[in-house]
């Protein structure tokens, strides 16, 4: 199996709705192509774990450094990995007050979790990873 940690930014600034709508359909694609992984966001900035199979992590982030929507593409962590770290599609947002209901995957791991005192980030992405699956379980 394949990780691949990027981040980048988006080329125009998503509303909440166009990122639940993106959430819906994003979780389906990866689950047919048995991709997990996590997705924040937060006013245009996006950092993204994909991990699973190599030829779909590699296909998938290739279609995303080629997505017009995306621009500033930083390729973070490439490695491979003998277990998945994200065991489902999970995304941050920094608002989102309007949901009646709990909607699959989703997190408000950016509004609610910020590093304490004598956090150190560390390991840059991977410290923000870990800190994003700490607060999923």
């Amino acid at each position: 199996m394949l990780s691949i940690t990027y981040v980048s930014s988006a080329a125009e600034l998503l509303t909440e709705p166009q990122l639940l709508d993106m959430l819906r359909a994003v979780r389906a694609k990866n689950q047919a192509l048995g991709l997990t992984g996590m997705m924040l966001y937060r006013d245009g900035n996006i950092i993204q774990a994909l991990e699973g199979p190599d030829d779909a992590v590699v296909e998938t982030y290739a279609k995303i450094c080629a997505d017009p929507r995306h621009h500033g593409i930083i390729e973070l962590l490439r490695e491979s990995i003998a277990e998945r770290t994200f065991a489902q599609w999970t995304m941050g947002f920094r608002y989102v007050d309007d949901l009646d209901a709990p909607l699959d995957g989703f997190s408000d791991f950016l509004r609610t979790r910020t590093p304490g005192a004598g956090e150190a980030p560390g390991n840059g992405p991977m410290w923000l990873l870990g800190l994003f699956r700490q607060t999923m379980r």
